[in-house]
């Protein structure tokens, strides 16, 4: 094992390819999927949080049961949660864009990716 798989295994509960597949691959899109849906029934920003922590728990029990890392890892919690309330942040500010901007044209213009503006 390298020096960096050493460091990650015994911080974050598994290897830096491990980690990078499950957080990316496996969970990603159902964070962003959790993002869009808060956002999609004008739900507030605390549930975003929410969804993702208990996504980040089936992230870690996903990452021991299919490559033999660290159930009770808080360090692999942690980064998870971090990386899915990225992702879910990211789609969530997305979809509260879009809707501004469809409902309300009248009101708002969009300003870059992820802001909007008042019309004058």
């Amino acid at each position: 094992m390298s020096p960096l798989d050493t460091f990650m295994f015994d911080w974050f509960g598994d290897t830096l390819f491990n980690v990078l597949l499950f957080n990316l691959v496996l969970v990603g899109p159902a964070s962003f999927a959790a993002g869009q849906g808060v956002a999609g029934t004008w739900r507030s920003w605390p549930q975003v949080v929410l969804y993702t922590a208990l996504l980040s728990a089936a992230l870690r029990f996903f990452d021991y049961a299919l490559a033999n890392g660290e159930l009770w890892s808080i360090g692999g919690f942690l980064l998870g949660w971090l990386v899915q309330l990225a992702i879910a942040g990211f789609a969530y500010r997305l979809t509260r864009v879009r809707q501004m901007i469809r409902q309300y044209p009248w009101l708002y213009r969009r300003k870059g990716l992820l802001g909007w503006e008042e019309r004058h």
